[in-house]
């Protein structure tokens, strides 16, 4: 690791954030869980709201996929996702649904105007509840090519999260 130049978890913890928040919505999967948290530390994301039913840590299954990230992203839980929401939009968010829906913004027309956004994932059968949708500021879609239209959670957090703070990382290295 020292090779590689990375961080002890206490500098991680005290480094510059991207100003991005997660919301999981009802997450069943501990894996997929564990992988977010796994992607959101690889790109230095603010935070992690897990809401509803979505696991929390410590749980080994999510320790699987998240390899030590439980303990380097700051999280918090909710039991219901729309007051992870209304808390987050009291401290200056702007909230996105990752959702297909009428009217969402495909993710390559998708500019990030505001300066604190937080991006909501939905369960995995049922995407993000449709009340959550209502108190949304509205929904990213990725666009997709193939017969299925859906994408793993874990999956579609990775591809939203990388393009939101691509146009960041100069200035986090700064």
């Amino acid at each position: 690791m020292d090779e590689l130049g990375r961080m002890s978890v206490s500098e991680f913890k005290e480094a510059k954030k991207n100003p991005v928040v997660v919301v999981l919505d009802n997450i069943r999967s501990m894996h997929n869980v564990g992988s977010v948290f796994r992607t959101s530390d690889a790109f230095r994301i603010e935070a992690i709201c897990l809401c509803g039913y979505t696991p929390q840590p410590p749980h080994r299954d999510i320790q699987k996929t998240a390899l030590g990230a439980t303990e380097t992203v700051n999280w918090i839980y909710f039991e219901h996702t729309n007051d992870a929401i209304e808390q987050l939009k009291a401290h200056g968010y702007s909230i996105f649904a990752v959702e297909q829906v009428e009217g969402s913004i495909s993710l390559e027309n998708f500019y990030v105007y505001e300066k604190k956004i937080a991006v909501v994932f939905g369960n995995e059968v049922e995407g993000v509840d449709s009340d959550v949708l209502l108190n949304c500021d509205g929904c990213i879609e990725i666009p997709q090519l193939g017969m299925k239209h859906s994408l793993n959670i874990s999956v579609a957090a990775g591809i939203v999260l990388w393009d939101l703070i691509k146009p960041k990382l100069i200035d986090l290295n700064q």
